[in-house]
């Protein structure tokens, strides 16, 4: 499921050494199935408009085609991808016309729906298939995979990410590749929009542990913040860190598009600095989100 928050390169692995697995809430510990029912009814309630501003404003797409370079540099066309939440399928159309195979999965029957419509369409039902099912039931899938790619932040509501470690490991060709856009903690952006209006609790959202409830469209989603640090050690035992990197760091995260909108010009010179400093040591784990390329082992 794509994941628009307030649902409103080169490092070497040495950078984040891999250490024993952590507390589970440094991780995403478990969540029940009514907390996953939450999650899958919020995302349902929107999938009719979900292209729209909501889900596909000038500042979503510009993060979308940042990971969309990133799979095409890391895998050749033609190979096979997982799609994990694959929303209302712009990313697998999208590689599909680039030459990949995709299985296209979410959690929310309502995006699939949008996805399949979508496939069809566009004349790509060879290229897309696809998938009722959330990333905590990745154990139902037995196919094997080039790579694994998650846009804006399905992995976030994801119970357990040493589970989804150890089953992305298992779906993936040896030297395989995962490339994940994940929710951040640091996103300074957040941090000065919300305590200058006085709003200190909102402020501190993402420094929450555990499961937070983020409303979206009289629903709620149940959604975990990490560094890129937090979350590269529950995949550490079976993936080799690539690289990683900010998404929408000097940028306006997505929900303050209007801000965007009326300082276009100003804008352009933050996207700038987004695309030339944000792979830099320090910066790379700030902003609304980062991308991580792990290799498995």
């Amino acid at each position: 499921m794509k994941r628009e928050h307030e649902f409103g390169r080169q490092t070497l692995e040495t950078a984040i050494p891999p250490r024993p697995a952590p507390p589970a809430w440094d991780v995403g510990g478990s969540l029940d199935e009514a907390k996953l029912l939450d999650t899958q009814r919020a995302f349902d309630s929107v999938a009719a408009d979900y292209d729209g501003p909501r889900g596909n404003n000038e500042l979503i797409q510009r993060m979308r085609s940042t990971v969309w370079d990133s799979v095409c540099r890391e895998l050749p066309s033609g190979g096979s991808l997982l799609d994990l939440g694959c929303g209302t399928g712009l990313d697998a159309l999208e590689f599909a016309r680039r030459g990949y195979q995709v299985v296209a999965t979410d959690w929310s029957p309502q995006m699939v729906a949008r996805t399949q419509v979508r496939a069809a369409a566009a004349g790509m039902e060879a290229r897309v298939a696809t998938e009722h099912l959330g990333i905590q039931q990745l154990d139902r899938l037995d196919d094997s995979f080039d790579g694994i790619y998650s846009n804006f932040g399905p992995l976030n509501c994801a119970p357990d990410l040493h589970v989804v470690a150890a089953e992305c490991a298992r779906l993936l060709r040896p030297g395989g590749r995962l490339m994940f856009s994940v929710i951040g903690r640091i996103c300074p952006w957040e941090l000065v929009h919300y305590v200058l209006r006085g709003r200190w609790r909102r402020a501190g959202v993402r420094a929450a542990r555990g499961a937070t409830a983020v409303g979206m469209n009289r629903h709620t989603i149940w959604t975990f913040y990490y560094t890129p640090r937090e979350f590269y050690r529950a995949f550490a035992a079976h993936f080799e860190l690539t690289s990683y990197r900010a998404l929408g760091l000097f940028l306006p995260p997505p929900y303050l598009v209007d801000y965007y909108r009326r300082h276009r010009r100003y804008c352009a010179g933050l996207g700038w600095l987004d695309d030339r400093l944000g792979a830099l040591p320090l910066l790379r784990g700030m902003g609304d989100h980062f991308l991580i390329v792990m290799r498995r082992r």
